[in-house]
């Protein structure tokens, strides 16, 4: 909302200053302090409404050290988190751009669906939740908006060179010519095209492009349609498993709070890259017109995520619960998605893939050795991983601390790879 007043304010009146809202790092700076504040102020007011509304969490006894201390905390913090996104958001980002209207609806959707499963567990006592039919369906839904959005959008769209396109046979939304960067000392002409298509950015492979298109191109007259269809249930996985990853990985103090920091840092740092044109050129990554805006965004983001950490740091004072974990999760997807770089998930993400593996490692393993040999049997002393390293003795925070150095590590193989292919 603000930008667009600014922007009416700068065209019309010419008021000093007002023209500093048309600059993404502008935005996305303030977006960062005004989630922290917000985090970090009314954080603490609603974690003192929790506790008197006696919104505490109930610990499984799981033979974990500490555990018992946690028994009480207020959870439902992600309201915390989802507050100090949307608000930022709403008055910094530009409101009629497709990628942020996607990332608003994302951040509400999850927030409702994790938010409905707290609260059957915390006020109706009712330790299951949500269904996990129900969980499921809110993530496929999410996926299916995503998806299809991407596809017919005429706002979702790459650039690429305009005989490129015919070639391959994409549709062009607009044709134009622009100048390429100085090869020699000698501009260059070119004939460019904004193009829907289904490419993506895959990393440490020649041209850094994969086409959705080539896994059913030998179909055919049928190809189209049979293309949005897998796309779509590609989309669909995708933000089901991160969602859920995430959901399991917040189970020790600040560990999914400060592992969405790290990936929400590069997230940024990837939307500031595919949004402008010169560095989009230079890297050889796709253009993606608009996209620049989920820089502002990202920040907001991780400002929530830094914030809420503040509290949620051991010895945590608040919970997440699956109001900020779904959230969080899915938020982390969709970006990924929209900018083209979710083959890059499984690094970026490595601290949330380990987290998800270890879950199906264990509970396969359990299931084939009791069918086997009629008792079940462990890879990890518990699942998640960072129980096993619990059971090890280990402290909670040295494991946080741990965690954070690796997703750190993974965030910059993952940025380095723009450039190694």
């Amino acid at each position: 909302m603000l930008y667009h007043f600014f922007e009416y304010i700068d065209k019309y009146y010419n008021v000093p200053g007002a023209g500093l809202f048309q600059y993404i790092t502008f935005r996305a700076a303030f977006g960062i302090i005004l989630s922290l504040i917000i985090s970090l102020v009314f954080g603490g007011k609603i974690i003192t409404r929790l506790r008197n509304l006696q919104v505490g969490e109930t610990v499984r006894e799981l033979g974990l050290e500490g555990q018992k201390a946690k028994e009480g905390t207020p959870t439902m913090g992600g309201i915390i988190i989802i507050l100090a996104i949307l608000i930022p958001c709403l008055l910094l980002a530009k409101l009629n751009n497709v990628y942020i209207l996607l990332m608003i609806f994302t951040t509400v959707w999850l927030g409702i669906i994790g938010g409905a499963d707290d609260y059957i567990k915390v006020f109706l006592k009712n330790k299951d939740g949500l269904s996990g039919k129900t969980k499921i369906f809110g993530q496929v839904f999410l996926g299916l908006i995503v998806g299809i959005t991407m596809l017919v959008s005429n706002d979702v769209v790459v650039r690429m060179p305009l005989q490129e396109a015919k070639d391959n046979g994409y549709t062009v939304v607009k044709e134009y010519s622009t100048v390429l960067p100085r090869v020699n000392d000698i501009s260059r002409m070119a004939e460019m095209a904004y193009v829907k298509t289904t490419l993506t950015n895959i990393p440490f492979m020649k041209n850094n492009n994969f086409d959705y298109k080539s896994l059913v191109s030998f179909l055919g007259d049928n190809a189209d349609l049979w293309l949005s269809i897998v796309f779509t249930l590609i989309v669909i996985f995708i933000v089901t498993a991160v969602s859920n990853a995430a959901n399991l990985t917040d189970g020790i103090d600040g560990l999914a709070a400060g592992t969405s920091a790290v990936i929400g840092v590069t997230l940024g740092i990837f939307a500031y890259v595919s949004g402008n044109t010169i560095i989009a050129d230079y890297l050889n990554v796709f253009y993606i017109p608009n996209s620049a805006e989920l820089v502002v965004f990202s920040a907001c983001f991780l400002g929530a995520c830094i914030g809420f950490l503040w509290h949620n740091s051991y010895p945590a004072k608040v919970f997440m619960g699956d109001t900020g974990s779904l959230t969080i999760g899915g938020i982390i997807a969709v970006l990924a998605i929209l900018l083209r770089k979710e083959l890059l998930i499984p690094i970026l993400c490595g601290i949330f893939v380990a987290e998800n593996l270890s879950v199906v490692m264990q509970v396969s393993y359990f299931k084939y050795t009791k069918k086997k040999f009629g008792e079940g049997r462990r890879i990890f002393r518990m699942s998640p991983l960072h129980h096993h390293f619990q059971k090890l003795g280990m402290h909670e925070a040295k494991i946080v601390t741990r965690f954070w150095i690796i997703g750190i590590l993974l965030a910059i193989v993952s940025v380095i790879t723009l450039k190694i292919r």
